[in-house]
Parts: structure tokens; C-alpha cells; sequence
């Protein structure tokens, strides 16, 4: 069996190897090309492009590097081409992978997308695109598939892949204590993000001189890259790729938008959702996007849960009212409740397994 496997972040990465695991325990044969990172290729893809050079975010930055967007989908194509596959697995990453799926579905190629774009959020208008390039859609939120039946897309929930990871991570580490006095600040992966979100976090550390603040470090981006916001912070430290491990040690977070919201909450850290972006993509984003919440905590469990900062709410003295209220026993055990719920609607482990299952099931079919 030959599978061409897409992801263009660190999170596709971290689900896309865990996949692979699970995928060779089951064919052994299986030749398997990659867009991912170090996990896929670890997990033993042949790695064609590292997600570090494709992480383009907004609107604004996508307009500005939009020829190497289309050299990399040019590229792509003819790399599909020359491999191959049984079928095409494509882990988000919306803007580049639903080209590559109209593209894969005329030259006869099977689709299969593992871990949908949000765009029951906005541009709901993709789904009828997804109808017609995609043979396959397996889902990782327990609301995606009422909204993908409903537009009779062929689709099925296997679970959260976090949860295979956290256990993994967790079978082999100590539990945290819950003692801990340390607050991690988790800005982001790529360096727009870091640069807007991590000076807003790293203001508040005044106000809490009792507190050890760590920075998680994203392995997409060079250790040096951190630096000179630290000029004035030299008590903060920085690890880099053990995002788990600063989770399963802290007492609360400020965590950037995104799957890491998710990660904070399976750890049971109390948190505060940050996000800031290019203004103009944020303007462009805010008339388009459907839902209630930008977290997935919130989205998930349906209701604010977790406080969420955006755009020009994102400021110290917001930072300093929120942090200061997930530190309270109170609000604490409030939101540990809340995320025990949580890890009940994503269903149990196993969705790495479940996802190679229908992903070999589909094309034995």
C-alpha cells in the first residue's frame, strides 16, 4: 500500500505520527511519503517538505508569500504523480490541501481528509467542495459529523488523536503534583504569532512575583528566536519540544489559540485563550467566521468555559483580572469539572488506530 500524506503544522505533524504508527503495525509494507515533520518522518515517512516552510498565517502573510505557496503546490503535484499512491491522506491545513484534493480527485486519485478544516467556523461554503474532491472524511470533533451529514458528505468520527498522544506522553512520566508554581505561556508556533501574542503575556509577570513563568518553545523556530523579549525577563526560561512536560508541571496557562487550548485542557491546567493577529486578516476573519467562541475548549463544551482575549482585548491589565481569577481555588475547580466533561464528549482513546482502520477498510473496499 502507498499513501501520500499531507500536513503543514506542528500539531498535523504530532497526529499524522501517531497515524503512521498505527498504520505500519498494520502494513508492514506500507510505503509512505510525507509533508509533515520530524514526528512523520520518526514514524517512518520519507519527508518531502517540513512544515516549517510552509507556515503561512492570515490572510495578509498568505498575499505576500503566495508564489512559494504555488511553487510548493506545483511541486506537489508532480511529486503525487511521479509516487503514485493508492490515495492521498490529507491532515488540514485547508488552504493548501483542498487545492491538492480538486486537483488529486481529476487525475483519478482517492482523497481521504483526516482531521476536517474548521469550516463549520466560516467559509462554510467549502463543505460542497469537500462533497465533490474528498472520497472520505474522517472526523475528530463530536459535532462534525451532524454537520457533515447533513450536506451528505461521506464521513465518520474516530475520536481525538490527543488523547492517544497525552496518553502515551503520561504512561511514561510522573503525574504532576499540583503543587507546581509554575505558569507556562504557550504563544504559538509560528513567528507572527509568537511576535504579536508573547510580549502581551510576558507583560504580566510583574504582577506575579510568586510565579515562575516558562515559555514553551515551538520546534519550528530557532531557540536564538526567543531572545530579545527576554531582554527585560531574564528569570523566564525557555524549553523547547516539551510542551507536555512544562503542561504536566504547571498550575495555570496563557495559551495561544488553537490545539493547544485543547492540550492545556486534557492536562487539566486552568488557562486563558489568547490571540492577536494582523489586523487587516483579523477584520477579514471577524465579518466571516460563524461561531460563538475561537477556542475548541469552548467550542467543544459548548459554553465559555475558558475566558478568551482576542485582538485588542489581548492586553496586561486583561491578562493580569484573568490570570489572577484561574489562580483562585474556586474558579480552579470550576474549570477542572468543566474539563473532566470535556474529555467525556471526545469519546475514548484510540482514534489513530480507528483512522488507519478506515483508512485501510476504504481502500480495500
Amino acid at each position: 500500500m502507498k499513501l501520500y500524506v499531507i500536513a503543514g503544522e506542528a500539531s498535523g505533524d504530532l497526529h499524522g505520527a501517531n497515524l503512521l504508527k498505527a498504520l505500519f503495525k498494520m502494513q508492514p509494507d506500507l510505503q509512505c511519503r510525507v509533508w509533515g515533520g520530524d514526528l512523520m518522518q520518526a514514524a517512518g515517512g520519507d519527508l518531502v517538505k517540513h512544515y516549517r516552510d510552509l507556515a503561512f498565517m492570515g490572510f495578509v502573510e498568505v498575499i505576500k508569500n503566495l508564489r512559494t505557496i504555488l511553487q510548493n503546490i506545483d511541486f506537489c503535484k508532480k511529486d503525487i504523480l511521479a509516487f503514485q499512491p493508492d490515495a492521498l491522506v490529507l491532515i488540514d491545513y485547508p488552504g493548501f490541501n483542498l487545492r491538492i484534493a480538486k486537483w488529486a480527485k481529476q487525475q483519478g486519485i482517492k482523497v481521504i481528509y483526516y482531521i476536517s478544516p474548521q469550516i463549520w467556523a466560516w467559509h462554510r461554503s467549502r463543505v460542497h467542495d469537500i462533497r465533490r474532491d474528498v472520497d472520505k472524511m474522517l472526523v475528530i470533533l463530536p459535532f462534525e459529523q451532524a454537520f457533515f451529514e447533513q450536506y451528505h458528505v461521506e464521513v465518520e468520527f474516530v475520536g481525538h488523536p490527543l488523547l492517544d498522544a497525552l496518553q502515551e506522553h503520561t504512561a511514561h512520566t510522573l503525574a504532576a503534583t499540583g503543587q507546581s508554581n509554575i505558569i507556562a505561556l504557550l504563544p504559538g508556533s509560528r513567528r507572527q504569532e509568537v511576535q504579536r501574542i508573547l510580549p502581551e503575556m510576558l507583560a504580566v509577570i510583574k504582577d506575579f512575583p510568586d510565579y515562575q513563568f516558562v515559555i514553551a518553545g515551538a520546534t519550528s523556530l530557532p531557540a536564538t528566536f526567543y531572545q530579545p523579549f527576554l531582554k527585560d525577563y531574564p528569570q523566564v526560561q525557555v524549553v523547547v519540544g516539551k510542551t507536555y512536560e512544562l503542561l504536566q508541571k504547571s498550575h495555570a496557562a496563557l495559551v495561544k489559540s488553537g490545539t493547544s487550548t485543547l492540550e492545556t485542557a486534557l492536562f487539566k491546567v486552568p488557562q486563558v485563550v489568547c490571540y492577536a493577529g494582523n489586523l487587516i486578516s483579523y477584520h477579514i476573519a471577524r465579518r466571516l467566521v460563524q461561531v460563538k467562541y475561537i477556542s475548541l475548549v469552548n467550542l467543544i463544551a459548548d459554553k465559555p468555559l475558558v475566558r478568551e482575549l482576542i485582538q485588542d482585548d489581548l492586553n496586561p491589565a486583561n491578562l493580569k483580572s484573568a490570570l489572577t481569577e484561574i489562580l483562585q481555588p474556586e474558579k480552579r475547580a470550576e474549570l477542572l469539572a468543566g474539563y473532566s466533561e470535556l474529555r467525556r464528549l471526545l469519546g475514548d482513546g484510540g482514534a489513530s488506530q480507528r483512522t488507519a482502520q478506515a483508512i485501510i477498510r476504504f481502500l480495500h473496499d
